[in-house]
C-alpha cells in the first residue's frame, strides 16, 4: 500500500514539474519579446544589433525631439473618444437585451458577434466604402467612428454577462420602499454594473489604441494614429524611439490594469461589508 502511495505521489509531482515546465515555457513565448523590447528601450545602440551599454537618451529623445509623442496624444484621443461612446452605448444596448423582449432579439444577439469574427482587413475596407458612399470626410472623427464600430460589441458581450448576473430583486426592493427607476439605477444599478463598466473601459481602450489595420484604411493625412505611424516607420526601420515610446505605453496599460484590479476588489470587498452590516 504505502509502495502504490509512492509511486502515485511520485506521477503527481512528476506531472506538475511538466506543467509547470510548460506553463513557463508558454508564458515565456508571449512575454519574451516584450522584456527583449524593454531591454533594448535602454541600449546605446541605433540599430539594436547588440548590447553597447544602458543609456536612457532615447527617453529624453522621445520627449524633446521626436514627433512620435504628437502621434500618440491623437491615439489616446481616438481612444478616450471611442471607449466614452462605446461604452455609453453599449451598456443601453445590453440592457434592453438583457431587460426586456422584442421580435428578432434573437437575431441581434447572433449579430453582434460579426463585427468581432469578421477579419479587420474586410471590416476596414466596408467602412471606407461606407464613408464614400455618404461623402463623410476621413480623419478624426471617421477614426473614432469606426472604432466605435467594433468596441460596441465587446461592450455589448460584457455587459450582458453582467447584466444576467444580477438580482433583480434588488432592484425591485428599491422601487417598493418609493425610489422611481431612476434613483433606482443611479444609487442601485449603476454600482452593480461599475465592475463590467471599468472592463468595458479597459477593453475598449485597449482595442482603439491598439489598432492599425481599421485605422490605416480610414484615417486621413492629418490624422494619423500612432500603430499606423510606427507601421510605416517599419519600413525604413525602427529607431529607437519607438522602443523607448512602447515601454512607456506597457507600463501604463499595466498600472491601468492593476488599477482596474484593485478598484474591483474594493468595490467588491464594499459589497461584501454592506451585507455583513445588514445582518
Amino acid at each position: 500500500m504505502e509502495k502504490r502511495i509512492g509511486r502515485i505521489e511520485k506521477k503527481r509531482r512528476s506531472f506538475n514539474l511538466k506543467m509547470t515546465i510548460f506553463s513557463v515555457i508558454v508564458f515565456a513565448f508571449i512575454y519574451l519579446p516584450i522584456l527583449v523590447m524593454v531591454i533594448f528601450s535602454f541600449n546605446d545602440q541605433r540599430r539594436n544589433y547588440y548590447w553597447k551599454g544602458f543609456t536612457l537618451k532615447w527617453y529624453e529623445k522621445l520627449f524633446t525631439d521626436s514627433n512620435l509623442v504628437e502621434f500618440l496624444w491623437i491615439s489616446l484621443i481616438i481612444a478616450v473618444l471611442a471607449t466614452v461612446i462605446s461604452v455609453i452605448i453599449g451598456t443601453i444596448g445590453a440592457f434592453g437585451l438583457v431587460r426586456f423582449e422584442f421580435k428578432l432579439k434573437q437575431l441581434v444577439n447572433g449579430a453582434l458577434y460579426i463585427p468581432v469574427v469578421v477579419p479587420e482587413v474586410v471590416l476596414g475596407i466596408a467602412l471606407l466604402m461606407l464613408y464614400e458612399t455618404v461623402s463623410m470626410p476621413l480623419g478624426l472623427p471617421a477614426i473614432v467612428l469606426a472604432h466605435v464600430t467594433f468596441c460596441i460589441p465587446f461592450v455589448v458581450i460584457i455587459m450582458r454577462g453582467r447584466l444576467a448576473g444580477m438580482d433583480q430583486s434588488i432592484e425591485e426592493a428599491s422601487m417598493d420602499l418609493g425610489a422611481n427607476r431612476v434613483t433606482t439605477f443611479i444609487r442601485v444599478t449603476l454600482p452593480m454594473l461599475i465592475p463590467g463598466i471599468l472592463s468595458s473601459c479597459f477593453m475598449c481602450f485597449t482595442l482603439s489604441i491598439d489598432d492599425v489595420i481599421i485605422s490605416n484604411f480610414v484615417a486621413g493625412p492629418k490624422s494619423t494614429t500612432l500603430p499606423v505611424k510606427i507601421l510605416s516607420m517599419v519600413r525604413v526601420g525602427l529607431s529607437p524611439e519607438v522602443n523607448a515610446l512602447a515601454t512607456v505605453m506597457v507600463g501604463v496599460l499595466l498600472i491601468g490594469l492593476l488599477l482596474n484590479n484593485i478598484a474591483q476588489a474594493l468595490l467588491k470587498r464594499r459589497a461584501v461589508n454592506k451585507v455583513k452590516t445588514y445582518f
